[in-house]
């Protein structure tokens, strides 16, 4: 499935169900396991598992496939492997101290060594 579309069917997926503070950080250029995360906040531990679930659900409808679900039991943090696209549904808490947007928006730093490697010194 195109990158675009399936980048749509998981943002409307959490809009659905009021989703909160919705962030797509394109990982291409820092990642080969996946092209897309999505960060989304829910107020409760039953919407949390709500929103994943239909990301889940949409994806599927949708022809996609689901790799895999983690974090359900709990509702805290509950991720959604779409090979492509990796959805982080969070408490605002959970979000807030682990900081995903931070980890994913940062620009990766050389070494000093590696730069004289790289230019073979």
């Amino acid at each position: 499935m195109d990158i675009r579309k399936l980048q749509r069917i998981v943002v409307n997926a959490l809009e659905d169900i009021k989703g909160k503070d919705i962030e797509v950080i394109n990982t291409r250029k820092l990642s080969d396991m996946f092209a897309r995360v999505v960060i989304a906040t829910g107020d409760s531990n039953r919407q949390v598992r709500a929103l994943a679930r239909n990301v889940e659900e949409k994806v599927r409808a949708a022809g996609g496939e689901i790799l895999g679900i983690e974090g359900e039991d709990a509702g805290e943090w509950v991720l959604v492997d779409t090979g492509d696209i990796v959805v982080h549904v969070m408490q605002p808490n959970v979000r807030k101290h682990y900081d995903l947007e931070s980890l994913w928006l940062a620009k990766p730093r050389r070494a000093a060594g590696s730069a004289k490697a790289a230019a073979g010194e």
